[in-house]
């Protein structure tokens, strides 16, 4: 009689620059599902990936920055689109990953209906945000918001779409390029979403995605000099705290969302604010 066929796991990459590297450091780790059989292998992502995709977010975050505010929410919808198209296999990567068959299909809904949501704000936000300001001289002052920069976020570790997705969203729809690390033991929908991302019209840079262990990575994505925000989701009051120091380095944002319900409460426009710098402009006017 033959032997019984071992099926081969799929070995996900991570996304860098618009690309599918392996990572650097050739490590792996393996994903198993609640009855210990092993779901795929993933990228086990190291410091010089990171620095990899800081240099790739900050080579695209100008232009994206520059892009129309229309062009974004068209991008950022177009992303839904592709979302929706592959919403069986989330669905399935969900279950895979432990989730019920109605917790599964609601987390890919809402992650569908939040990408479409921060769609419709990028035209509107900096109505809502900016302002003229009264001044006791012949000027008008305005404030208006302007991007950060470079965003690196800890995506929640409880959730493996919904979360990244309402962290990255308001970031890229204000204009700004981020890193991700992906949740640590639920890593398998954050990279199917990197090839929704691949195949939509996001440019290479303005996303980029990793795997790998957060007690490895936490301290370079708070570190960098050339990140301008870190956002956190999850981490006790000592990773609170490695981040608030080694963030003072270059006085990058800190931006902390803990005990969020990613169902609801990340819906609103201040999730886009959250990494905005207000610049504050002079124009004379009369004689």
């Amino acid at each position: 009689m033959a032997s019984k066929r071992i099926a081969v796991a799929k070995t996900y990459k991570i996304y860098i620059g618009g690309k599918f590297p392996r990572t650097e450091s050739g490590r792996y780790f393996t994903l198993e599902d609640k009855k210990g059989k092993v779901i795929a292998n993933m990228c086990r992502g190291s410091r010089k990936d990171f620095r990899n995709a800081v240099v790739a977010a900050r080579n695209a975050q100008t232009g994206w920055a520059k892009t129309s505010a229309y062009l974004r929410g068209q991008i950022l919808y177009r992303i839904a689109e592709m979302l929706e198209g592959r919403r069986e296999q989330f669905i399935a990567e969900l279950k895979l990953q432990g989730a019920t068959q109605r917790a599964a299909e609601t987390e890919v809904d809402l992650s569908i209906d939040r990408l479409i949501y921060f769609a419709g704000w990028t035209d509107k936000y900096q109505q809502i945000f900016s302002a003229v300001n009264p001044v006791s001289s012949s000027h008008f002052n305005f404030s208006v918001l302007e991007p950060t920069g470079v965003v690196s976020i800890l995506a929640p570790d409880d959730t493996s779409l919904l979360g990244l997705i309402a962290n990255v969203a308001p970031a890229i729809a204000g204009g700004n390029t981020c890193v991700v690390l992906a949740s640590e033991s639920k890593p398998l929908s954050a990279v199917s979403f990197a090839e929704v991302l691949h195949a939509s019209d996001v440019p290479g840079g303005v996303v980029n995605i990793l795997t790998g262990f957060r007690a490895e990575l936490t301290e370079h994505f708070a570190s960098h000099m050339d990140v301008n925000a870190v956002i956190y989701c999850d981490g006790s009051k000592a990773v609170a705290k490695t981040v608030q120091v080694l963030a003072a380095d270059n006085i990058k944002r800190v931006i902390a969302r803990n005990q969020v319900d990613w169902s609801g409460d990340a819906e609103n426009p201040y999730l886009i604010r959250d990494t905005q710098e207000v610049k504050t402009t002079w124009h004379p006017i009369g004689v």
